[in-house]
């Protein structure tokens, strides 16, 4: 008899323990196809490192051997908490509208909390009103807004008046700004946080301002990606033009033609300012959400 012989295919949700990184790859590709910004295999890869990926609690929809929906989970401490945090979620095209990024979402709360895990964090745009209306059905709440700010090198404005103080920039190792904090305005994102940034630290240059041996800013950013991930100055140094220095610094060493400042704070006036002052305004906006997981 006719289609006697062929195996039905069923859908199965499960971890990503035994997924090989290409099969990943394929499906954030498929997933994500439409959107505005493409990445290599290469960029999600490093990704997918600096923002804490675990397998295990990582979890996706499949048919058969193929990934039809997923969410990426990186884990690692957010605020003193252990936290869940979603790198990635998506459905391949044709697979849209069954409701399995829900379905993966529930199949997961059980893992994270046998592992102790007390909050889900999550990035979103503010214009995916889809995707933020599903995040606020499954308890998620906006903990803060965030801008996003890109501008290609040509049409910064890089010319720096003398700073007021004599300076000295220098390179640094990451664990010399451990007590920096008062430095900040805003908390980081997960991945502009010292533990996203460890992960991967080759990826990055860090150099600080010294007035007098003193530290009195500093700036972390990726060469090969654009991205200025952290830059602070102390606050009783501010507007003397140590953070147009810092700046200079670092379109200088940047390899790509874009610098990318990914999630200011909203309400810090004084990096949305600074950034205008040098003709980097804003791209678009993200939510950030935080669900308890009880």
């Amino acid at each position: 008899m006719r289609g006697e012989n062929t195996k039905k295919i069923t859908m199965e949700i499960k971890n990503l323990r035994n997924t090989d990184f290409d099969t990943i790859a394929n499906a954030f590709k498929k997933a994500f196809k439409n959107y505005d910004i493409q990445i290599t295999k290469e960029q999600l890869q490093n990704m997918l490192i600096r923002r804490g990926f675990v397998p295990e609690l990582s979890f996706a929809a499949f048919e058969g051997d193929k990934i039809v929906a997923f969410t990426i989970n990186g884990i690692g401490n957010f605020n003193g908490k252990k936290t869940a945090y979603d790198i990635g979620t998506g459905t391949v095209e044709e697979y849209q509208g069954r409701g399995l990024a829900s379905k993966i979402f529930k199949h997961s709360i059980p893992f994270l909390k046998a592992n102790n895990i007390p909050q889900y964090l999550l990035e979103v745009l503010q214009h995916n009103s889809k995707a933020v209306s599903v995040y606020n059905k499954q308890g998620f709440k906006v903990s803060r807004e965030f801008r996003v700010f890109v501008q290609k090198n040509s049409e910064i404005k890089t010319e720096t008046k003398s700073p007021e103080l004599q300076c000295e920039i220098k390179p640094l190792q990451l664990k010399k700004l451990e007590s920096v904090s008062d430095f900040w305005d805003f908390y980081p994102s997960w991945q502009n946080s010292f533990e996203s940034i460890n992960r991967k630290p080759d990826d990055f240059k860090i150099f600080g301002t010294f007035h007098q041996q003193k530290l009195i800013g500093y700036c972390i950013f990726a060469p090969y990606s654009g991205d200025l991930t952290q830059i602070a100055v102390a606050k009783q140094y501010r507007r003397k033009g140590v953070g147009s220095l810092l700046f200079a610094e670092v379109i200088k060493h940047n390899q790509k033609d874009v610098i990318k400042i990914l999630n200011t704070d909203v309400k810090c006036q004084s990096i949305t300012a600074f950034l205008k002052a040098k003709g980097i305004d804003e791209n678009c906006r993200q939510f950030e959400m935080i669900r308890e997981i009880k």
